[in-house]
């Protein structure tokens, strides 16, 4: 199945109903297809053919959804990018990926303006909420009318249906290519690991996100309702879980962690609550616990990355709860860890996570190298540390490369040491991530200052902030004579990942 047949199937099972809130408006899903369509045809007569890009670059709301709808109907490929993205992030995603239109809103237009005036082809830009002109179009405009289409639009499962955008070890992002039987059958298996029921859920997570994309699919799946949410807004979320009677959602450990520290909580009727579904980073067995006992709702922890589309384990009512597991394989995907020669190690020793399923990535877009790289016979290598027990559950160690994932995103210390390195009053840096209950990481950056340099902490983040989203920013710096090296000058980060949290606590 493809991503487009997932709302005409949604219609033909549970017919109309109400599909989407945001604010004060409310869609149902025959208003949703009839917006994708209308929005698809619009498309194709800008010359938007099958396999080109089409960037979607802005907050949460409703028009995501059509978007995401209407250009897989257009035959296009989809390109989510965080709208919290650097104008030079975003640059040059829409320059590796030769985006031929993006389609935004005023609040990230600017910026977006920004990323593409020194691209030497510029895509088209679409607004959802700016009138046209000359350079600019109009989202809504392109609605007027829809005219059967006669160009050829003719798609199959196999085709790229997303390109994701990751960070990357050497400053640059990745382009995750996820075909549409990547992201089909990874909602489907979710759904039924999970045993999702029908009925109305948060959309809290980021569209942009491969887990909030995945979310919204099996929505479709599922017949469910979603409130979408622009940013998280935990009274909002009180008052939809009351007014919604909402009994399941999913979310990152920075929002379960709000929601256990929000002192207004007791205000509002949240007994519907059952369980909350956490990824996309690690959750500490205590905040589970904590939320557990004040809501009387079970937390499913689960684990994913974006080449996998993204669910690779979870928990799920009617199997045994392992804190600190993050559960067992989902239908369809199989899990191994082996050892650096890629041969699988015995039940409890720690190894290198790897997968294999219809949810895994053919690669990643123009890079074959990279892509060679992670994927060996048909199997993904996730660079994550790992053991397996004896019942099949999975417990995620330690990441193989020094990722950082805060509050759900990822984070590659080379990205910000390359900018504090930059500065004229470093010496050296490094970067490391430090566990934090709310954000499941902190990121603290070690300096090396140097002689006679009297920068300062705020001063080298302000300096972060010029070229990097805020959530890539260190959260603290630590200032050392030096860094610790071991006899071939490679730097020591468990050492000082070590300096950091002791640093990071006081």
């Amino acid at each position: 199945m493809e991503l487009k047949e997932l709302l005409e199937t949604n219609i033909a099972q549970f017919g109309e109903y109400p599909f989407l809130y945001f604010k004060e408006k409310h869609y149902t899903n025959v208003e949703t297809k009839n917006y994708a369509d209308y929005l698809a045809a619009g498309l194709r007569k800008l010359g938007i053919a099958n396999g080109d890009r089409v960037m979607v670059v802005m907050p949460n709301c409703l028009e995501v959804l059509f978007a995401y709808q209407g250009i897989s109907r257009a035959g296009a490929i989809i390109v989510p990018i965080m709208f919290t993205l650097h104008a030079k992030e975003i640059q040059y995603i829409a320059h590796n990926s030769g985006a031929k239109a993006v389609i935004t809103s005023s609040q990230v237009l600017e910026k977006i303006e920004k990323a593409l005036e020194e691209l030497p082809v510029k895509p088209l830009i679409i607004a959802t909420d700016q009138p046209s002109n000359t350079n600019l179009l109009n989202f809504y405009d392109l609605m007027e009318d829809l005219i059967q289409d006669q160009m050829d639009r003719n798609t199959n499962e196999e085709d790229t249906a997303v390109i994701l955008y990751t960070s990357g070890t050497t400053g640059n992002p990745k382009g995750v290519m996820l075909t549409h039987k990547n992201l089909y059958t990874n909602a489907l298996n979710s759904a039924k690991h999970s045993r999702t029921e029908r009925g109305t859920t948060l959309g809290v997570l980021p569209l942009a996100h491969v887990y909030g994309l995945t979310v919204s699919n099996i929505s479709y799946l599922t017949g469910s309702s979603i409130v979408v949410f622009s940013q998280f807004d935990i009274k909002e979320v009180f008052r939809a879980i009351e007014q919604f009677k909402v009994k399941t959602f999913s979310a990152v450990p920075a929002m379960i962690h709000a929601m256990v520290s929000y002192p207004d909580a007791k205000r509002f009727d949240t007994k519907s609550l059952e369980s909350v579904g956490s990824g996309s980073a690690p959750l500490s067995v205590a905040l589970l616990h904590a939320f557990e006992e004040k809501f009387g709702a079970v937390v499913y922890e689960g684990y994913g990355l974006s080449e996998a589309a993204p669910v690779v384990t979870a928990h799920r009512k009617g199997l045994a709860m392992k804190p600190g597991s993050v559960g067992v394989p989902i239908p369809g995907v199989k899990v191994k860890v082996v050892d650096d020669l890629g041969v699988e190690l015995p039940i409890g020793e720690v190894g290198e996570l790897i997968i294999r399923g219809n949810n895994v990535t053919p690669g990643y877009y123009q890079n074959p190298e990279e892509s060679m790289r992670v994927l060996k016979e048909k199997w993904l290598y996730t660079g994550d540390m790992a053991r397996i027990d004896n019942e099949g559950y999975v417990y995620i160690v330690d990441r193989k490369k020094d990722l950082i994932i805060r509050g759900g995103f990822n984070v590659y210390p080379r990205d910000v040491e390359e900018i504090l390195n930059a500065h004229e009053e470093v010496f050296e840096a490094a970067v490391v991530g430090v566990p934090d209950e709310r954000m499941g990481e902190e990121m603290v950056a070690c300096v090396v200052k140097k002689s006679g340099s009297r920068v300062s902490e705020y001063e080298l983040v302000r300096h972060c902030q010029l070229y990097l989203a805020k959530n890539k920013t260190p959260r603290k710096v630590i200032f050392l004579e030096s860094l610790p090296r071991n006899g071939v000058g490679k730097i020591l980060k468990t050492q000082l990942r070590e300096t950091a949290i002791e640093n990071f606590i006081r």
